[in-house]
């Protein structure tokens, strides 16, 4: 007899699918693909609002995975949102994201705040919001974090002249992170394409819809009224347990 276990199902699709696409991100210094390392990749641009396409592709130039997201930078906070319906991944489980949207965690919004020694993992449709406080090393790696570029080649990206740069990202003598950035000179430099390699991965974003504009603060704060966890395992379970038993609705 099949007997109910449904925490354990639905925090394996959360996990798998939300880390699937979240660490696609050139996150560097241990926060889950948004890191104080990545908002260094945007140089002097500290307030606009992007879309970026997330492509993941193999040694062989294989796609694995593929996810648009939206952006938005207000001086040291990044805001980054994504639809799990909207990924597409070639080892993604189409259970994942049913899970997902069953338990109201299909749309997420990562709220990198530095400021506050913080990431903020929001799911809006949950209504509920996962706190991340850096760790001590985090921390520290923060203050001392200087960056390397080195321009390679002149190429066009998109019909914008750009300037093809190696980026590291070091705190002391460590790389936190390393990338490849495509940064436009009609566009402020902005980076419209930035690639990192992981072993035998390359994810490469590619951004459009730029605009300099200076976001709402508001969108950088957890909303009042949603409920706060101090991990995800704890919002899953909490969420897995108001589905009912046999049902494919979701939460309401």
């Amino acid at each position: 007899m099949f007997t109910r276990p449904w925490p354990t199902v639905f925090a394996v699709c959360v996990l798998l699918a939300a880390s699937s696409a979240l660490a696609q991100l050139p996150g560097g210094d241990g926060s889950p693909g948004v890191s104080t390392a990545m908002l260094k990749l945007f140089g002097t641009n500290n307030a606009f609002t992007a879309r970026a396409d997330v492509q993941v592709v193999d040694g062989g130039k294989v796609e694995q995975l593929r996810t648009p997201m939206a952006f938005a930078a207000l001086d040291v906070r990044l805001r980054v949102e994504i639809d799990m319906a909207q990924i597409r991944g070639k080892n993604l489980p189409p259970a994942a994201v049913a899970g997902l949207k069953q338990l109201g965690m299909d749309r997420v919004v990562s709220l990198l705040r530095p400021d506050k020694q913080a990431l903020f993992i929001l799911y809006p449709n949950a209504q509920s919001y996962v706190h991340l406080p850096f760790t001590k090393e985090e921390i520290a790696a923060d203050k001392n974090l200087k960056v390397e570029k080195t321009a390679l080649a002149r190429e066009t990206v998109a019909g914008h002249p750009c300037v093809k740069n190696q980026v590291v990202v070091r705190s002391g003598t460590n790389i936190v992170l390393a990338a490849t950035t495509w940064n436009a000179g009609d566009l402020k430099d902005f980076p419209v394409q930035i690639a990192t390699r992981e072993n035998d991965m390359t994810s490469i974003m590619r951004f459009d819809q730029i605009q300099f504009v200076r976001p709402d603060a508001k969108q950088f704060e957890p909303p009042a009224g949603f409920k706060r966890f101090n991990n995800a395992q704890s919002l899953v379970l909490a969420r897995s347990a108001k589905v009912p038993h046999g049902t494919s609705g979701s939460i309401k």
